[in-house]
């Protein structure tokens, strides 16, 4: 199973003590992880300027996601945001089965759908979903 992780779960993940970095742990024993400089670039500049003390962590959790180019390109029939675009662009022509994302304000109303084969879940989602498969 391929999963893509947004910036968000990305930055999330750099806290060693969170649900998240644990899930994404848990997850890369078994499935492959991708995600793209795009979103890595957004989750560096948000934990510098919000939560410089979880770059170690960052740094840690970074060689189990393989990161991709950013494609930017229209998705037919998707109401998304200029900026969001790529990432879901990304997560379609990389064919995940997942985009696991906890931005509720721009992806909230993709939540449980599926678009070219990839679904589109909360961390949360993900792991009542995947559990099995850990």
């Amino acid at each position: 199973m391929k999963c893509f992780l947004d910036a968000n779960v990305l930055f999330s993940a750099a806290n060693e003590a969170s649900n998240i970095h644990k899930l994404i742990l848990a997850a890369a024993q078994k499935h492959k992880l991708l995600s793209s400089d795009y979103a890595r670039e957004e989750a560096i500049r948000n934990i510098r300027a919000k939560r410089s003390e979880w770059e170690l962590g960052f740094t840690r959790t970074s060689p189990l996601v393989e990161f991709l180019t950013s494609l930017d390109q229209p998705i037919t029939g998707v109401e998304i945001a200029p900026k969001d675009r790529p990432i879901l662009a990304t997560a379609i022509a990389s064919q995940c089965d997942y985009l696991i994302t906890g931005d509720k304000k721009d992806f909230g109303h993709l939540f449980e759908t599926t678009m070219r084969g990839t679904t589109v879940l909360t961390p949360l989602q993900f792991a009542q979903k995947c559990s099995h498969l850990f």
